[in-house]
């Protein structure tokens, strides 16, 4: 038996998406090509990298099944033509009940789908100052955790809203998980107060690797994001942070043993609740 991989290189995207595929299209090909030339082997992308439009009209002209998604389409050919892995951060793709489904995709080097995955928690908030935010209007939450089985051991799929949600990475870390996809569109109120801190919890409570790249900027459907994609270490040490220019990738090379020893030192990930702190235990 081969023995996995011990390093990545990662490029990590921050991007300020458009409201047309074609738009966005057109910048993963860039940064695609950048991560090529940088050696990378894995490209991360935000949340919504291939389509940001809550605009009901013109996106519902554009929205399709994921199978025919033209953003997912372009990142296999991308892959393909680059021999670069690509995770698509999400994208919304046409479900069966006719909402939105916040899809991600995770592609190998070769253009082939390895795994898909739906935003299971969706953002539904008040935010202080803010009209309510109520992503359950248009999208439909996904009923599935999705772990790839890749060359370099276990990857666990994501998306943004999710990271408020502990357990799901805990299952992740209990089914060998060594890197946690958590891309993103963060508001910049909860990103100022939130961001870093929720990333580094993570990484530090599964000893995993996050890879979480960031929507940045003002975008063209009048939404503003707060940027600041980072890659997090399993000690919780941050290895990159991409600040709030976009579009940009940062580089940054893996050290996949750090995985095994943050876990062997702190094995808190691997220990299940007792059966008395189960919820109706308490009281």
């Amino acid at each position: 038996m081969t023995a996995a991989p011990q390093s990545l290189r990662v490029a990590l995207g921050q991007m300020c998406s458009a409201d047309t595929h074609a738009a966005n299209i057109a910048t993963v090909t860039k940064l695609a090509a950048e991560a090529a030339a940088g050696g990378a082997e894995l490209l991360a992308l935000p949340e919504v990298a291939g389509l940001m439009n809550r605009n009901p009209e013109t996106a519902r002209m554009q929205v399709v099944a994921a199978d025919a998604d033209p953003f997912i389409t372009a990142c296999r050919d991308l892959a393909a033509k680059h021999g670069l892995w690509i995770h698509t951060g999400s994208t919304p793709v046409l479900g069966p009940d006719g909402r939105y489904l916040n899809h991600a995709t995770l592609i190998d080097a070769t253009g082939a789908i390895l795994a898909e995955y739906d935003k299971i928690h969706l953002f539904d908030v008040n935010l202080e100052g803010q009209a309510p935010i109520g992503e359950s209007k248009r999208f439909a939450p996904g009923n599935r955790a999705a772990l790839a089985q890749t060359p370099w051991g276990p990857f666990g799929l994501s998306i943004c809203y999710d990271l408020r949600f502990p357990y799901l990475y805990r299952a992740y870390a209990q089914a060998g998980a060594v890197i946690m996809f958590i891309p993103s569109a963060f508001t910049v109120p909860t990103g100022q107060a939130h961001w870093e801190v929720l990333l580094r919890a993570r990484a530090i409570e599964t000893g995993a690797f996050v890879l979480a790249a960031a929507q940045a900027g003002h975008h063209a459907d009048g939404r503003e994001t707060y940027g600041h994609a980072m890659a997090v270490g399993p000690w919780g040490e941050v290895l990159a942070d991409l600040g709030d220019t976009a579009p940009a990738i940062g580089l940054i090379d893996l050290d996949l043993a750090a995985v095994g020893k943050a876990r062997a030192q702190i094995p808190a990930w691997g220990v299940s609740p007792p059966a008395w702190l189960a919820p109706d235990k308490i009281g």
